[in-house]
């Protein structure tokens, strides 16, 4: 048997990794400023992380959720406790996508409707709902396209009022930042007005937070700039570290029946042993201020590069979007330099993704090397 061929590989193989580096299997280090889509929130192979897997396997791996597991509920009052939503409710699930489809599923069911409203250049997994929520035509089958989506540009406010007055409209979902389409947002009176909107009709709000959350913008949730409070917040990628989890965050409005929602291995005791070591390492070494304060430094280094048209995003979610296409650059930084980065739906977008560890040495390290595969007797190579 063969894999299935659907991914276009770099020549790299990781064998090895620590904090922000990975080693491959000729031994060569790679600094890591992706963080395998913004997954690596405390760093890789982080002892804590260790420690809590290694004990929790040798207890209990795993059972079904017919059973009690106090992990689940230790884990749900410390995320509450980190995040600001004490009073919320919390369903555990295995992916971004999946935190999505159920966070659309329970919409349709609060509010018995079934048409969405997502915005241009979104991206909400692969999943069935979710899937038709992201603005990717390439990724969504004829079954998929069954779904009932509206598609809107961010920031015309008067759009999503003329589709919620129709009064079909289960759910609006939104990235606060944007990730897989090129770390664009929406402003702040847009985010207020929208939720506005949501109550006004009785819409469910949903945040898909899966890469802006837990602490990488700077915030614990990127929405909380704006200063809103969503019906259901999704998460997943920085939740693990790299172990396999995700979940929504429910209104406390919002009442569970027997049945409503199901996974098998969603809230496993080892998945919950990782979540939970990533929120105590999120707040015992502060990474919520680092991620703002190496963000800001990012930030403040990067304007005179050549080529760089604009600086996106906020604390470690960050683009960089050029004059010119970035993937024979990214080609570079990989096979020349050794540094990990990542690209967007908008082609001209580099994004920086790194471990909430990251500090000042690292961003040194990467502008030294970005310039020097940039600029070549002050010519731009690409």
């Amino acid at each position: 048997m063969k894999l299935f061929d659907v991914y276009p590989l770099y020549d790299v193989e990781p064998v090895n990794a620590y904090n922000s580096i990975i080693i491959d299997k000729n031994g060569v280090e790679y600094l890591d400023l992706y963080g395998g889509h913004a997954v690596i929130s405390i760093g890789h192979s982080h002892p804590h992380y260790i420690k809590k897997i290694k004990e929790q396997v040798e207890k209990i791996g795993f059972y079904s959720n017919a059973v009690q597991n106090r992990l689940q509920s230790k884990l749900a009052e410390k995320l509450g406790k980190l995040s600001g939503y004490p009073d919320y409710q919390l369903f555990l699930c295995n992916s971004g996508a999946e935190a999505n489809e159920n966070a659309l599923k329970l919409a349709s069911f609060y509010t018995g409707k079934s048409r969405v409203v997502a915005f241009k250049n979104g991206f909400h997994g692969r999943t069935s709902a979710a899937v038709a929520a992201t603005d990717n035509t390439k990724i969504n089958s004829p079954l998929n396209q069954q779904q009932d989506v509206t598609f809107l540009p961010l920031n015309q406010i008067e759009l999503v009022k003329a589709e919620l007055k129709k009064g079909d409209v289960c759910a609006v979902i939104i990235e606060p930042i944007q990730g897989v389409g090129g770390l664009d947002e929406g402003t702040t009176i847009f985010f207020q007005q929208l939720e506005s909107l949501c109550k006004e009709f009785g819409v469910v709000l949903i945040l898909d937070e899966v890469q802006s959350g837990y602490g990488r913008s700077g915030k614990f949730f990127a929405h909380q700039f704006h200063e809103i409070t969503p019906d259901i917040i999704s998460i997943a990628k920085g939740m693990g570290n790299g172990f396999p989890v995700g979940g929504i965050i429910i209104a406390p409005h919002i009442e569970p029946n027997y049945g409503m929602l199901g996974t098998t291995f969603g809230g496993n005791h080892l998945a919950c042993a990782a979540a939970l070591s990533v929120l105590e390492v999120i707040e015992t070494e502060n990474l919520i201020d680092n991620a703002r304060i190496t963000g800001e430094y990012f930030s403040s280094q990067v304007n005179d590069l050549p080529g760089v048209k604009k600086i996106k995003g906020k604390g470690l979610m960050l683009g960089l979007e050029f004059d010119f296409e970035v993937s024979e650059l990214r080609k570079k930084l990989i096979y020349e330099k050794h540094i990990f980065t990542g690209g967007a739906m908008n082609k001209n977008v580099l994004r920086i993704l790194p471990s909430l560890t990251i500090g000042k040495r690292e961003i040194d390290l990467f502008i030294k090397a970005l310039q020097e595969v940039l600029v070549i007797e002050k010519d731009v190579v690409i």
